[in-house]
C-alpha cells in the first residue's frame, strides 16, 4: 500500500492518494481547495486506475476540489449520507464568511456503517465516527495498520465540535471505542497537522489521558 499526501488550501488540509502498488488500483480521501493538480499529476505519472473519491465528511475544506475532480475523471464521490447536506449547500454551512464561494459537489454514492472497502487487493473497514460531524468517517487498513481518521483526531488534538453537526462528548466516546481499540502501532494520518500513532495518542494526547 502506498500513500501519497499533499497539504492545500487556506487551512492547510490534508488530502491522500492511496493506491495498491500491485494493481495500481486507488483511491482519494478529501480532496482540499488546491490538491487537483497534485491527485491528477500522480495519477498520470503513476498510471493510477482511480477508483472513486471518498470523503471523510463534509466540511468545505475536505471537499474543496472534489467535484472538480469527479468532473475531470468520472469516479464517483462517496460520503455518508448524514453529511451529504453540507456538501450539497456548502456556503449555508459554513459558520463563519469566507473570501470565497465554495463549489457544491453531489455523493454519486453513500457509506454504510462497518462496510468493507476494496481498492485493488487492499480492504479498508469504514467506522462511522461521529462527533466532529454528524457522519464523520474513518477507514481502517488492518493488514498495513493504518487509519485514515479526517479530522476526528490529530496529534495532541481532537476536531472541533462548535460547529453544527459537531458534539464534544460523542467525539470522545467515537475515538475511545473505535481508535483507541486499535493497536498501539497503527498509523494515523489525519485532515491537518503531521501523522501519529495510536500509542503516541493514548500516551500524550491532553484530551485522551481518562480514556485508558
Amino acid at each position: 500500500m502506498k500513500i501519497l499526501y499533499t497539504t492545500s488550501g487556506p487551512v492547510s488540509t490534508n488530502g491522500f492518494l492511496i493506491y495498491d502498488e500491485n494493481t495500481l488500483d486507488g483511491v482519494i480521501i478529501d480532496a482540499p481547495i488546491g490538491s487537483f493538480d497534485f491527485f491528477i499529476g500522480e495519477i498520470e505519472k503513476k498510471h493510477i486506475n482511480l477508483n472513486a473519491i471518498w470523503l471523510s465528511h463534509s466540511h468545505w475544506d475536505h471537499t474543496g476540489d472534489a467535484n472538480k475532480i469527479h468532473k475531470f475523471t468520472k469516479k464517483p464521490i462517496y460520503i455518508h449520507p448524514l453529511d451529504e447536506y453540507r456538501m450539497i449547500d456548502p456556503n449555508k454551512y459554513l459558520g463563519f464568511q469566507l473570501p470565497f464561494e465554495i463549489e457544491p459537489c453531489f455523493a454519486d454514492a453513500f457509506f454504510e456503517e462497518n462496510q468493507i472497502l476494496k481498492v485493488g487487493n487492499l480492504e479498508f473497514e469504514l467506522m462511522l465516527t461521529p462527533g466532529h460531524t454528524e457522519g464523520s468517517i474513518c477507514f481502517v487498513n488492518h493488514l498495513h495498520k493504518t487509519v485514515i481518521v479526517g479530522d476526528v483526531l490529530f496529534k495532541g488534538s481532537i476536531g472541533r465540535t462548535d460547529l453544527l453537526g459537531g458534539n464534544f462528548e460523542v467525539l470522545i466516546e467515537s475515538i475511545r471505542t473505535k481508535l483507541l481499540v486499535l493497536d498501539d502501532d497503527f498509523k494515523v494520518f489525519n485532515g491537518h497537522g503531521d501523522s501519529t500513532t495510536i500509542g503516541n495518542e493514548k500516551m500524550f494526547n491532553p484530551f485522551l489521558r481518562d480514556l485508558n
